[in-house]
């Protein structure tokens, strides 16, 4: 019988998609993979390390799966960044732990299993700042997925530990993106989500220059693809040709994630971000002219942090009334530049300051989605929820929401409907931050 692997993927969607390629490397390996860690001979953890919580989230998960120890499983691997970061401590300290892989040993995980399960306790995290990439398993859903195109930072944030652990900014050739796309729409993959610590930076160091939006015509020719969607694009590299494109391609959504952290100019300069207030809102205004929704993230809390900059932000988001937005209280990382800034501030403040955001930000969605009742979008469907006897219900998405992120639209048709196929939704709801609605035609 086959050595079942069960694996456990933590963190971010960048992370994820080394997931995929793992799992695809197992099975073209001769393990099987299972969902059910009770079923697993072995469990593989793999970690995210950016932030204090997800280090923390990351250990009690491996806890948690060596419980597993005592039934069936006969080994635990941790792999991923907390590996790669911090893989001498958690070697040393974590004996649960049978072996701890960092993020450039994707590609040997069969061997790495089969030495563990001979007996082998082994640390694996060198620094040759490969790129993981190669045939996956999807485990999103079915008409989704994420393409990788870039690995790694040359921002270097004062506030980020992603440098250190993902090395420099590095991008995939954009021959080996189009052929797995390719491959991606013949399995039925209909909505590309691309995504990169830095998306807009996109080949940069390949090709002298970014080269995104020579990326996108490239994937848009791909017939079975429907949507195209942008993730973590730096506001410095969003040019006027880049947003022409956007706004004019068909397949590339109106719909641009763009984390700012700040408007503050204080404490943009803190941050080492590059961009400041005035062209902040010099960009946010021709996203606002040319209709491309916006979700951004803001740090609340960073060393330096005032009732008057809060103020600033909330100022920035009523003005501009971003679709979809996200607060995170500071955290402050052992080896990043703002660990030892000045002007710290309180945990009891930090978790204020969200929570005076969000309550802006929350009244700022209600008006937004009021104002859609009666529009007609074309949705995806991605999921069938219930049937009452009368009506088929389904959750679905327009084209201002990235799927387990943002909002949803509930949708009820009389007959049924493919998960995975487009629609026409006449909206008729608007709830908190999702939206309700029924079939147009």
């Amino acid at each position: 019988m086959a050595t079942k692997v069960g694996v456990v993927s933590l963190g971010c969607d960048k992370n994820r998609v080394d997931t995929e390629v793992m799992l695809a490397n197992l099975v073209a390996g001769g393990y099987e993979i299972t969902d059910d860690p009770s079923q697993a001979d072995v469990i593989i953890v793999n970690t995210c390390a950016f932030l204090e919580s997800a280090r923390k989230e990351a250990i009690e998960t491996v806890l948690e799966m060596a419980n597993y120890k005592s039934k069936k499983c006969q080994k635990i691997i941790v792999t991923g960044c907390l590996g790669q970061k911090f893989g001498g401590e958690l070697f040393a300290e974590l004996t649960e732990a049978d072996a701890v892989v960092g993020t450039y040993q994707y590609d040997s995980i069969c061997e790495i299993v089969a030495n563990t399960l001979k007996g082998e306790r082994k640390l694996y995290n060198s620094c040759n700042e490969g790129i993981t990439f190669g045939s996956r398993i999807l485990t999103t859903l079915p008409h989704v997925a994420y393409l990788k195109i870039a690995d790694g930072c040359d921002n270097y944030c004062t506030y980020c530990l992603i440098p250190y652990i993902r090395g420099r900014f590095r991008s995939v050739p954009m021959e080996k993106l189009v052929e797995q796309a390719r491959d991606l729409a013949e399995k039925g993959v209909k909505e590309l989500i691309l995504v990169a610590q830095d998306t807009t930076r996109y080949g940069a160091d390949l090709y002298g220059a970014p080269k995104l939006a020579e990326l996108l015509k490239k994937l848009s020719e791909i017939p079975q693809i429907r949507w195209i969607r942008l993730l973590y694009c730096y506001p410095e590299l969003l040019s006027d040709d880049l947003l022409e494109y956007i706004s004019n391609d068909p397949k590339t959504v109106n719909y641009l994630d763009i984390p700012l952290q700040h408007v503050s100019d204080s404490l943009l300069r803190k941050m080492n971000r590059r961009s400041d207030s005035k062209s902040i809102k010099t960009l946010f205004d021709k996203l606002q002219k040319r209709g491309i929704a916006v979700r951004s993230t803001f740090i609340c809390g960073f060393p330096g942090e005032t009732d008057e900059t809060i103020e600033e932000l909330q100022s920035f988001l009523r003005e501009y009334k971003l679709r979809n937005v996200g607060f995170f209280a500071y955290s402050r990382e052992e080896g990043t530049v703002a660990y030892k800034l000045e002007n710290q501030v309180s945990e009891r403040k930090k978790q204020k300051y969200v929570k005076e955001c969000y309550k802006c930000q929350h009244a700022i969605a209600e008006e937004l989605n009021r104002a859609e009742i009666g529009k007609i979008y074309e949705c995806i469907v991605d999921e069938f929820t219930q049937y009452d006897g009368q009506y088929y219900f389904y959750k679905g998405r327009n084209y201002y929401m990235t799927p387990e992120i943002d909002g949803a639209v509930y949708i009820a048709s009389k007959y049924k409907l493919e998960t995975g196929n487009f629609y026409k939704v006449r909206i008729n709801g608007a709830l908190e931050y999702d939206l309700s609605g029924d079939i147009a035609e």
